[in-house]
């Protein structure tokens, strides 16, 4: 009789808590493990019991891509199809779009505007506005497989959408016009990236090679020594000077982050190790996170690690246990993070300062 009134309670508390989450907002505990890594060399591990807030769902499967619209408002995608633009300031939903047919692989925001990209599984691209009808604006097809690059000019003029089909296009944005192609053989694109305020955009892709487009003709201006890894991801500085790029891996082998030299010389200027699982994720964190220059990536173990960008070293991990793979990593605002994940949705993660550098996760939703 008592194990069955413990199951019946335990049912009854699983149901409770979905309901509130259904309803709106609710306060949870979870436990944590971080790791900070002292100047000596030493380890300290701590495992916390820290209250946040969850929020309502956004989607109801795993979420696949995250991207910051501004300094409130989020879209995200994933296997459910729907891409959602979510308030992560207030916990609340402010439009969902539907439109494609499979999962959502990738976003990529307007700048200064209300506007983003879709691409999905489905092979299409679409431009959506928060402002308007929650119909696309445009579906630009094109390409023969999913679609697992965007990037959009920083003028808001060109967009370029990469595939597995080993092609680029450079769309049009205004009138909606494929206007050049690419296609280089075995260049399985894994992302896209617009170097800011040059006619430049960097790729990468499952030939472990990094790869400078030249929009001008639409060709390639330099490949960078390539990796013994698959390359998933990639990000450029705001100066330009700089990228990032990251690899898959199992059990520690692969499984880094590279820092890249845009100007010059063009080499590998350091490596972070220290993830056992592919790194899915990478961002350069704003200047005004620390006095040093940052970096934090997020990787299938579930972990989101940030580095000193000039030493390699890891300064902090943060291990979301029960999350599954971490996808994605989007820079929110000047001291947050936002963090999609396979299992528990997206989480809200904030750098503190208060005792020394910590990451934390503030929001869940």
């Amino acid at each position: 009789m008592l194990l069955l009134h413990g199951l019946w309670e335990g049912a009854l508390q699983k149901i409770s808590h979905r309901f509130c989450a259904v309803m709106g907002k609710l306060q949870s505990k979870l436990k944590h493990s971080t790791y900070k890594y002292r100047p000596d060399g030493l380890i300290e591990e701590r495992i916390q019991t820290k209250t946040f807030q969850e929020y309502s769902p956004a989607h109801v499967d795993s979420v696949f891509v995250v991207a910051a619209l501004n300094s409130e408002l989020c879209v995200s995608g994933g296997k459910d199809k729907t891409v959602v633009a979510y308030n992560w300031k207030t916990g609340n939903v402010v439009k969902r779009f539907k439109g494609h047919e499979r999962e959502i692989t990738k976003l990529a925001c307007v700048p200064r505007s209300s506007q983003f990209f879709s691409a999905s599984r489905d092979r299409m691209v679409m431009m959506w506005d928060l402002r308007g009808c929650p119909q696309p604006r445009q579906r630009l097809a094109g390409h023969d497989m999913v679609v697992t690059g965007l990037a959009v000019s920083p003028d808001a003029s060109q967009l370029c959408t990469g595939s597995r089909d080993n092609t680029l296009l450079l769309w049009d944005v205004g009138t909606g016009q494929c206007m050049q192609k690419a296609c280089v053989s075995r260049n399985l694109v894994t992302h896209l990236c617009w170097v800011p305020r040059e006619p430049y955009i960097l790729q990468t892709s499952e030939d472990k090679t990094i790869r400078l487009w030249d929009i001008r003709g639409l060709q390639v201006a330099h490949m960078f020594p390539p990796k013994q890894h698959i390359q998933t991801y990639c990000e450029v500085s705001v100066d330009g000077h700089r990228c990032i790029s990251c690899s898959n891996g199992f059990g520690g082998e692969g499984c880094e982050a590279t820092l890249w030299d845009l100007r010059q010389t063009r080499n590998s200027i350091c490596e972070y190790k220290g993830h056992f699982q592919t790194v899915a994720s990478c961002v350069f964190l704003p200047k005004t996170l620390a006095l040093m220059p940052m970096i934090a990536t997020s990787s299938h173990d579930s972990k989101v690690k940030i580095w000193n960008q000039d030493t390699g070293a890891c300064l902090f991990t943060l291990s979301l246990d029960g999350s599954g793979p971490l996808t994605s990593l989007a820079v929110s605002d000047a001291s947050s993070l936002l963090c999609a994940s396979f299992n528990t949705g997206i989480h809200l993660l904030r750098v503190d300062h208060s005792r020394g550098l910590e990451l934390q996760e503030v929001a869940a939703f």
